[in-house]
């Protein structure tokens, strides 16, 4: 496949106290295909998803670790992420570490008579940010009781469920990360290679949607 899901520009460069502004400006710009950028549409993705991956770095190594997120569009610059206490990845993300998730939608499949213009249609986002943990356990009941309502519509704590213990609270850990920098991306339409609108050329040529 040529048409590629996400691709993000580098860092350009940083001063000694942080993020420079032309290097925050470089990962939002979508370099490649730049016409699929649709930045509007972030916080609607972000609400669609269900994974989010998360990166970061430890002693040097790269991770990319997929995880169950909460996302409000009303606090559309946060994005709560959570885990035991002996996670590897929230241990990182609750010291303050810079942070990268990115979350993908993708709607379709979409196949063509030539091998190059085989593509899929997608909405994604890439965010960067540091985070803090909540260590308020009110605040915690309600944000893990929106994402469950997030994920499973209509349900209730209390009502279809039995809350969190206080126990169980203690055991995990919730973060919450402020965003700073983000693009969104998103593919859609049909198949672009050179014979795909010919119905005589050999070959098919098509979408096979999918439904997250």
């Amino acid at each position: 496949m040529s048409e590629r899901t996400g691709a993000y520009t580098p860092s350009v460069g940083r001063t000694r106290g942080g993020t420079t502004e032309a290097h925050a400006l470089s990962r939002r710009v979508v370099r490649r295909h730049p016409e699929r950028a649709v930045p509007d549409e972030a916080a609607a993705i972000l609400a669609a998803g269900m994974v989010a991956h998360v990166g970061f770095c430890e002693d040097g190594q790269p991770f990319v670790i997929p995880m169950s997120y909460h996302y409000d569009p009303q606090r559309p610059n946060r994005l709560y992420l959570h885990g035991a206490r002996e996670s590897r990845l929230i241990q990182v993300l609750a010291s303050g570490a810079p942070v990268s998730v990115t979350v993908t939608v993708v709607d379709g499949l979409v196949y063509s008579r030539t091998a190059f213009h085989h593509s899929m249609n997608y909405r994604s986002v890439v965010r960067f940010g540091r985070a803090h943990v909540i260590e308020d356990e009110a605040e915690q009941r309600t944000i893990f009781e929106a994402m469950t309502e997030r994920y499973f519509p209509g349900r209730r704590a209390g009502v279809d469920y039995q809350p969190a213990t206080a126990q169980q609270l203690a055991a995990t850990l919730l973060v919450e990360i402020v965003i700073g920098e983000w693009s969104a991306k998103a593919r859609r339409g049909g198949p672009r290679g050179p014979y795909d609108t010919d119905p005589t050329a050999p070959g098919t040529a098509g979408i096979v949607p999918l439904k997250e």
